[in-house]
């Protein structure tokens, strides 16, 4: 299906509306710009309906009813409060407000014209159902004409929600496109990709890349890549029981598959006794949570069944001689690593656990800079200053409790900048004296 100026057409309909896109955006931008207080109100609304049950049919329609309270949690993203507070903590209060800069160094001063990039191109990635009208929500926070190209396993929410979102403030229609284009329809995507001043691409490297390929030259990229991030652990680990059962919960809750997600678990020391003690100690507390969140998905639990079967073969084809002891519970496990490296483990409550001592922590982590998201910090209280800025200067820019790596925090950067100054501009005018 496909979302045109406020209408619903089938997906069939794509080229003939392709062909009239640009012509109907270009006379979007020349009417003026998009009310900023109508977008607040109208995304507080839905949020409002979100929070009150309203749309709770419509997310048990999309087959996300066990994502209900998650669903709910998000609902605080599209509240006025937090709206207002986004914008004036990565913009400034006025940012759309034109000024005036003083004559310097013999150069004549110029009128400063706030401005929407124009026209945004969003790719969203599905590991997170509500991503995909979020994004829409930051490029009509910003003022621009958004196209989304739905994620292959979109439910159906995203289009629901933001039909919903035009119907109640109608001056919207003209600022959302939605498609169901396949990344596989090049051609399309060429074209969608040529209406845009700025392509917005959430996913993997092979994503990425593939957009970077396709951009036509002068178009910005956005790019919001995958990430990792992992737990690290120092000093007396045996005595943070509610601290352990945290990270457990959100191993587990999360399924590991978001960049916040704990995808590796740091211990700060050298001695792999030390490593298998924590494992023994670890999986109960690993288990009790699989237990109270069963994993629900039939194809990830036949994944686990495949890939531990796989590692009994290859343990047995080496000889025991592996690097790799895994500590195998109910659908999920840890993995005993003699490397320190990071890396992305099996996800769905399979963990890699591995020694950093903190002072081998610059060069290790530093091999994944620019990929680095969140560390969840285990520590005694005397400690977690210095680790904290040890971990920062390494490259996270998330340094988080151990339950809280996934939790959103009101003024937080998005993987170390702000989102919406990459959606604007600054325009110049000569500046004239009355």
């Amino acid at each position: 299906m496909i979302l045109f100026n406020g209408t619903i057409y089938p997906t069939s309909e794509q080229s003939r509306l392709l062909n009239a896109m640009e012509e109907t955006i270009n006379a979007t931008l020349s009417e003026g710009r998009l009310s900023q207080e109508a977008v607040i109100r109208a995304i507080d609304r839905l949020g409002g309906m979100l929070r009150a049950g309203e749309l709770d049919r419509l997310i048990e329609q999309s087959g996300l009813a066990d994502s209900m309270k998650q669903m709910k949690g998000f609902s605080g993203l599209l509240s006025r409060e937090y709206l207002t507070y986004k914008l004036r903590t990565e913009l400034g209060d006025g940012f759309f407000e034109p000024w005036e800069t003083s004559a310097v160094c013999g150069l004549a001063g110029v009128s400063n014209i706030p401005m929407p990039l124009g026209t945004l191109f969003h790719i969203a990635a599905g590991n997170m159902d509500a991503l995909p009208a979020y994004t829409v929500v930051e490029g009509l926070l910003t003022g621009n004409v958004n196209i989304l190209k739905l994620p292959q396993a979109d439910n159906g929410l995203t289009m629901a929600a933001l039909e919903k979102l035009i119907e109640i403030e109608p001056s919207l229609a003209g600022y959302i496109y939605v498609f169901d284009t396949p990344s596989t329809d090049i051609a399309a995507m060429r074209r969608l990709a040529g209406m845009a001043d700025g392509i917005v691409v959430w996913g993997g490297d092979a994503a990425v890349s593939a957009v970077r390929a396709m951009a036509p030259a002068g178009v910005r990229l956005i790019e919001w890549g995958h990430r990792l991030s992992f737990a690290y652990l120092s000093g007396n680990w045996r005595v943070k029981k509610q601290e352990l059962a945290s990270l457990a919960e959100h191993i587990v809750t999360t399924e590991q598959v978001l960049c916040s997600s704990c995808q590796t678990i740091f211990l700060d020391t050298d001695s792999m006794d030390e490593i298998e003690k924590f494992c023994g100690a670890f999986l109960p507390m690993l288990q009790t949570a699989r237990d109270v969140h069963p994993l629900t998905e039939i194809g990830a639990a036949a994944e686990i069944t495949l890939k531990n079967y796989t590692a009994e073969l290859e343990a047995a084809i080496a000889g025991h001689n592996r690097k790799r002891n895994p500590y195998a519970g109910r659908m999920c496990g840890l993995t005993v690593c003699e490397d320190s490296e990071l890396e992305l483990s099996d996800l769905f409550g399979r963990v890699l656990v591995k020694r950093l001592p903190r002072a081998r922590m610059m060069s290790v982590l530093r091999r994944k800079k620019g990929t680095l998201q969140t560390a969840g910090l285990i520590c005694d209280d005397g400690d977690r200053a210095a680790l904290t800025d040890r971990l920062i200067r390494c490259g996270v820019n998330r340094v988080t409790s151990a339950g809280n790596m996934s939790a959103g925090f009101s003024g937080e950067s998005h993987d170390g900048e702000y989102s919406l100054r990459r959606y604007v501009r600054i325009a110049n005018a000569e500046y004239t004296a009355p």
